[in-house]
Parts: C-alpha cells; sequence; structure tokens
C-alpha cells in the first residue's frame, strides 16, 4: 500500500507542476461556476417576477441546465488530457524500464496512477461541492440526498473516462494518440448502444455497453444496481486491460495467450454485466424527496395484487402513421417507459408483433398514390429493412388478435395469466405515449370492476357516438384522447330504457343530459327506483328544458329555475357563464384546488340556475359558482346577438353569485350516495372541450374527471399526483445575483489562479 501511495504522491506532484492540470481544474470552475449563476439568475427572476418557485434543488444544480449535471457534457474533453501522459509519458521518457527493473508490481504501478486519477475527480467534486454548501444555505429545504447521489453519479463518470484514458495510455508512447484514443474509446461507447437492436441478445449487450446516458439516473436521484455496478465493472475492465498490457511487456507470452487473457476479461465483464442489468437483479434507491422516480402509492397497491404472469404485446401496424414506434431500435426506450412498472413486477414480458391491415392514414396514399396495401407494405419494408414474410397479413392477425375495435391502429395489449386483458393506447397529443395515469389505469381494470357509466337515451339527450359540439363523444369514449374516460379506467354505454323494467345492477353511474321530451311515467318510475336504491348519477340541464327535467330533479329537492343565467361581458357573449370553483370545491378536489388558486374558470354557455326547493335529507355542496357582481337570471332577453340584457330587478332579476354546479351526497342502504347536477349540459359537450378563447384559461376538463371521481369513490381516474417538493423558497433577495457572479465567476476561478501562478513562480525559483 505505502508503494502505491507513493506512486500516487509522484504521479500528483507530476500532475500539478504541469499547466494542463490546473488550466482544467481553472476552466472547470469556471464553466461549472457560470452554469450556476445562470441558474440562479433564473431563480431570482422568477421571484421578483412573482412567480412561485418549486424544485429549487434540481433547478439550480440537477436539471437541464443545473450546475452538477450540465458538467457531464464536458468532461469527456477534460479527462482524455489528463489520463493521456499517465503512461505514455513513462514510455517516451525511458522510465518505463526503470519502473520495471524496480521492486514495484503491474498492479502497483496502474493502482497508483489511476489513485492520482481519482484524488483529482474528489478535487473537481469538491469544486461542485462548494456549489451544494451555497445553496444549502440559500435554499430552504434543500434536497441533501439528492445531490449527494447526482455527485455520486459526476464521481463515477470521472472515474469510468480515467480508467479508459489510463488503458489507452498503457498502448503507446504519444501522448496526443493516447488523448484521441480515449476520444475515440469513448464515442464508440456512446454509439454502440444503437448496434444490433433487430437481434436481442445482441441488443442487450449492445446497450448494456453504452455509457450514452447511464448518469442520467443519478441527476434524476434514483441510484439503480444496473447503473452503479456499470461504472464499477468498466473501471475493473479497463483497470484489469491496464495491469494485462504491462504484464504482457515484461513477459513473453504468445499473441493468443495475451488475447485469450483479454478475451477472457472482456467476456466475463459482460456476462456480470448481462446478468445484472436483468429485471430481477436490479435494486433500487430513489433519493428524491417526494420519491419522483418510483411508482405512487395507488399504482404500488395495484402492482401488488397483480399476482401471476403479466405481458404487454405492442401490436404495429405498418400501414398505421405510428408504426415507426414499435420498430426494434426503440425497443429498450419502450423499456424504460415500463421499467417503474418492471420494477415491482420482474416477470413482466414485453412483446411486439407486426401485421397490416386497413388503417385510417391518408398521408399514406399520399406518400404512395395508387398503390394497393401490400404495395405499400412491401415500400415500408423495404426502408426498414424487414422482411415481409414477417408481417403478418389480416386473416392472420385477426385470428390472433381482433384490433378492429381500436381500429388497426398503434395499441398494446396487457394480459395477465388468467386471460384478463387491457388496452393501452397512444394519443392525439404531443406526448403521445401513456402516462403513469393510463397505464395504471389499464392495470387496474384487471383487479377492480371498472365503472360502468350508461347514458340515457331516446330523448334527445347527448349522444357519445356522435362528433358534434353538443355530443359528448370526446371525454367519453374517444379512444386516442388521452383523459376520455375509456382510457382512464370506466366503460361506457348507451341505455335506452324502452324495454327494460330497471337500470341494470352492473350500471355503477348513469347520466342523463339535456332531455328534449318529457320521460314517460314507466321511465320515470325506474330512475326514481335507480335513486332510491342509492346508486350514482349525474344531471345536465339546460335553458328550456326546466319542464322536461324539473321532475327528476324533484328527486334530490332541487328545481332547475326558468330563464337563463347571464354575465356581463365586454369580450364575450352575456349567456357565456365563466364559473369558479368554490372553496368546498378545493376541499374535495386537488384539480378543484388548482382552478381556485390559480383563477381558472369553467365556461358554460346557456346555464340554468340550481336552487333547492325542499330538504331530501341531501348534503348539497356548490361546486361552481358565478361571480356576484355582474350576474343574474335572465327571464326576459332571448336574443344576447342583437338585445342587451340588463338586470331588472323588478321582475325578479337579481345579481348575486348562482350555483352552476351542486354536488349532493346522503347515506342510504349502507353506502353513500353520489349525485352531481350540471346547470349546463354544453359545457361537457365537444364542442366546448375543444374550443380555446384568447385571454381565457378555460378548465372544462377538470368538470369532467373530477365529476365521474367523485362518483366512482376516488378508483377512477387514477390518483398519481406527487406533491411538490418542500424546497420552494429561497433566502436571497434579487440584488444578490451580482455577488453570485463575482464569487463563482471571479473570485473562485481567480483564487484557483493565484495558486497555480505562486505554484509556478515558487518552481522557477528553484
Amino acid at each position: 500500500m505505502k508503494t502505491i501511495l507513493k506512486i500516487t504522491k509522484n504521479e500528483l506532484s507530476t500532475l500539478f507542476y504541469s499547466p494542463i492540470a490546473w488550466l482544467i481544474l481553472i476552466i472547470f470552475t469556471f464553466q461549472s461556476g457560470m452554469t450556476f449563476a445562470d441558474a440562479w439568475a433564473g431563480i431570482l427572476r422568477s421571484l421578483a417576477l412573482g412567480y412561485n418557485l418549486y424544485n429549487i434543488t434540481e433547478r439550480l444544480l440537477l436539471g437541464y441546465a443545473g450546475a452538477i449535471s450540465g458538467m457531464q457534457d464536458n468532461l469527456y474533453l477534460y479527462i482524455p488530457l489528463l489520463t493521456m501522459g499517465l503512461m505514455s509519458q513513462e514510455y517516451n521518457r525511458g522510465s518505463i524500464k526503470l519502473l520495471y527493473s524496480s521492486p514495484v508490481s503491474n498492479r502497483q504501478i496502474i493502482f497508483g496512477k489511476y489513485l492520482s486519477m481519482i484524488v483529482y475527480a474528489l478535487l473537481l467534486i469538491a469544486v461542485l461541492f462548494i456549489y451544494y454548501v451555497f445553496a444549502a444555505f440559500s435554499i430552504i429545504n434543500i434536497d441533501t440526498p439528492y445531490v449527494f447521489v447526482a455527485l455520486l453519479g459526476i464521481f463515477l463518470m470521472v472515474c469510468a473516462y480515467a480508467a479508459i484514458g489510463l488503458f489507452m495510455s498503457t498502448l503507446t508512447s504519444y501522448q496526443v494518440v493516447a488523448a484521441v484514443g480515449t476520444l475515440a474509446v469513448l464515442a464508440s461507447l456512446n454509439y454502440i448502444g444503437n448496434i444490433g437492436q433487430e437481434i436481442p441478445f445482441v441488443r442487450d449487450i449492445t446497450y448494456w455497453l453504452s455509457i450514452s446516458g447511464r448518469a442520467d439516473t443519478f441527476f434524476r436521484g434514483l441510484v439503480c444496481s444496473e447503473d452503479l455496478l456499470y461504472f464499477l465493472l468498466v473501471i475493473a475492465l479497463f483497470i484489469t486491460l491496464s495491469i494485462l498490457r504491462l504484464q504482457a511487456e515484461r513477459t513473453k507470452r504468445s499473441a493468443t495467450q495475451n488475447t485469450l487473457r483479454y478475451g477472457g476479461v472482456i467476456l466475463l465483464t459482460l456476462v456480470i454485466g448481462y446478468t445484472s442489468s436483468r429485471p430481477y437483479a436490479r435494486v433500487y434507491y430513489d433519493a428524491t424527496e417526494m420519491k419522483e422516480n418510483t411508482l405512487t402509492q395507488n399504482s404500488q397497491d395495484v402492482m401488488k395484487k397483480l399476482d401471476g404472469p403479466l405481458s404487454i404485446t405492442t401490436y404495429v401496424n405498418m400501414l398505421d402513421e405510428d408504426y415507426y414506434r414499435g420498430m426494434p431500435r426503440y425497443y429498450n426506450d419502450d423499456n424504460k417507459r415500463f421499467e417503474k412498472y418492471i420494477r415491482f413486477k420482474p416477470e413482466i414480458k414485453m412483446k411486439y408483433v407486426y401485421y397490416y391491415d386497413k388503417v385510417a392514414n391518408p398521408r399514406l396514399q399520399q406518400r404512395y398514390p395508387g398503390l394497393t396495401d401490400e404495395q405499400c407494405l412491401e415500400k415500408i419494408c423495404e426502408v426498414e429493412d424487414v422482411d415481409v414474410e414477417d408481417i403478418l397479413t389480416p386473416e392472420e392477425i385477426r385470428k390472433q388478435e381482433d384490433l378492429s375495435g381500436e381500429y388497426n391502429k398503434f395499441v398494446r395489449v396487457i394480459e395477465r395469466g388468467n386471460g384478463q386483458k387491457a388496452f393501452l393506447r397512444i394519443y392525439d397529443d404531443n406526448y403521445r405515449h401513456p402516462s403513469e395515469t393510463e397505464i395504471t389505469a389499464a392495470l387496474k381494470r384487471m383487479v377492480v370492476k371498472s365503472p360502468l357509466v350508461a347514458f340515457l337515451t331516446g330523448h334527445g339527450e347527448r349522444n357519445i357516438n356522435g362528433a358534434g359540439e353538443r355530443d359528448y363523444y370526446a371525454f367519453s369514449q374517444y379512444k386516442s384522447f388521452r383523459n376520455s374516460l375509456v382510457n382512464q379506467g370506466f366503460n361506457c354505454i348507451s341505455l335506452s330504457l324502452d324495454s327494460l323494467d330497471a337500470i341494470p345492477n352492473d350500471v355503477d353511474i348513469l347520466v342523463i343530459s339535456d332531455i328534449r321530451t318529457s320521460l314517460l311515467d314507466r321511465e320515470q318510475k325506474i330512475i326514481e327506483n335507480y335513486v332510491g336504491e342509492g346508486r350514482n348519477l349525474l344531471i345536465a340541464g339546460e335553458p328550456r328544458r326546466q319542464e322536461q327535467m324539473n321532475p327528476l330533479l324533484a328527486l334530490f329537492g332541487l328545481k332547475f329555475m326558468p330563464g337563463i343565467l347571464v354575465q356581463e361581458s365586454k369580450d364575450f357573449s352575456a349567456d357565456l357563464i365563466l364559473a369558479s370553483a368554490t372553496q368546498a370545491a378545493s376541499e374535495l378536489s386537488r384539480s378543484f384546488y388548482r382552478m381556485a388558486r390559480y383563477g381558472s374558470k369553467a365556461t358554460m354557455p346557456t346555464a340554468v340556475e340550481i336552487r333547492q326547493v325542499e330538504e331530501k335529507g341531501f348534503t348539497l355542496t356548490p361546486l361552481l359558482m358565478t361571480d356576484s357582481t355582474g350576474t343574474w337570471n335572465e327571464l326576459e332577453t332571448t336574443n344576447f346577438i342583437e338585445d342587451t340584457a340588463r338586470v331588472n330587478p323588478a321582475i325578479g332579476e337579481i345579481e348575486k353569485a348562482y350555483a352552476t354546479m351542486l354536488y349532493l351526497t346522503r347515506q342510504i342502504n349502507g353506502k353513500e350516495q353520489r349525485v352531481i347536477v350540471l346547470g349546463d349540459a354544453d359545457c361537457i359537450g365537444n364542442g366546448e372541450l375543444s374550443k380555446q378563447r384568447n385571454g381565457l384559461d378555460a378548465k372544462n376538463f377538470t368538470l369532467v374527471t373530477e365529476s365521474f371521481r367523485l362518483l366512482s369513490n376516488g378508483e377512477f381516474p387514477v390518483d398519481t399526483h406527487r406533491n411538490y417538493s418542500s424546497d420552494r423558497g429561497v433566502h436571497l433577495g434579487q440584488k444578490a445575483g451580482i455577488w453570485i457572479n463575482i464569487l463563482f465567476m471571479g473570485m473562485i476561478p481567480g483564487i484557483l489562479v493565484l495558486l497555480y501562478l505562486c505554484l509556478w513562480w515558487k518552481r522557477k525559483s528553484k
């Protein structure tokens, strides 16, 4: 050990007597200090503008432009310059012969030189640690474990790069060649993850070998045994190769023997690495305060109930516009997408099936005009280098899985060993892929009964299969819409009472919207029985429908009042109500809380007042209210385009706040019955959900998600929210920015420059 430390001391002395080590340290300090100061400038600017701060630790140190994580992109330039002379200069000066003739082993030489690089790596970490110390005194409740995990990631990167550089320096007496060789190896390790993606075993090996993004998990605050072992194995591999290289110089072995030794070490490393990368072998530690890298508790509870085998089969229609998302080059991305779930159920199997069939894809015919589906398939397969014979025909895929209900689009089928299935889709939005909420909802369908939502039909109600502005297709069963009920764990059907004596027992939520013709006495009685059984429902009214719908509301002691609610506005029609979430709504739902906090509105065209006229044993909670000024129930004006609505107290028009959404509950038959009443059926229609108005932040879809969350007793949509971390404030003011710039971009790098100049002057004096 003394010999190793002596070699380390000599190497450090040589290193710091050269300008290159000081130059790298100074540049590293200046660059990281500049990044840190810029991050602080953004924080202080946001504070001055009145924005709420959150995740400050990540924003300053670990995010996209963080002082710690931001330095990983520069390390590959610094380390080769440091390591290029570790052994090359020994060869070049001829001092290697002295080392060989001395009582120093090959291991001691390599370990001693590598230990000097570890010391230098600790110096770089010390620079970054200064930023943590400053941040710890400046941020309220800094997330310390998160920072330490990120520092570990940087340290491992430097050590891995140094091990590679050390080995390359053993191969040549030219330092520049050693540096370039190190860069070449690093480039190869970055690129190798793209090789052999079509061959499963090769894909796993090359993906494990890739160093690209290996430290990203650390910068997210997650320690995964696979990534930790990767760096340790890379370090061990190249240190061992360096020792073998010196042994080859000092002993007479044939090229075959040396090749076998090198190959054996590499093979052993690959075997250990491949084994450690298997899902069942991974161990995780999530250092973030809010466990950002781990499934939420609700998702974990679902995973615990999913006993037995589980597979996720991706069906890729080669004629679909999204086919490329299922190609082999994206398999590893898919594994990352489901890694949080695989962590809790390592036996999950990922499968891929390729086929072709009719699909709505206008761009296909634009690209290949006049060609048949088979000819288009041949063109695509030629580009993708795929054998057409491996693609299932329409007849073959229908025997395996009928995807006509999914319109033959890109879709995943989750299947348990007991045969239960659920569909997982991609969506027509910017993110495209399902989030934890949608994935868990699909999985939860297999362990909890999906709520069945029945939409009453037969009297002009809103249609869940229609695409018109007044219809309910978007929020109910539009499969390409992320937030539709069908993608959030619900099943939706249309229900006519023509041939029924009662609402089916499997119906969990009944929706009655905008009845245009009065219910028959028999139908009224069926609904009364449904309500009497304590089952849940949603009722949505409209102006001029009061007579048809008030018999239903009488069951709850409510009434849709005559007239139409209006609101004074310079920008919008008077019959557009901008309703706000109440304090009571905020206490019931996080989404309603955000609506109230940020001043978002629910847009309700042509709404009616809901009034309690009789006590029926229900507890009433207003969820949405109009403004208390400038709003009244208009009883005279009906044309709001040509006429101007004016409040007329003489006929009972009173300017006040009106309830437009009520939540009713009562205990009956040993359970809680829940009812929601909306004063406007348009507010959740296709048109209003997709409409945007300048200068207006509308959150109408919150009405849908939160209404059905309440009506399903909180089972769906699955709640996967995370609270903000507690690092949401700083002790600094806006004027601190200039001092941060001076300290981290001027003083600290300046101190290092002075230290180097002093050392240079001392050496020159000698």
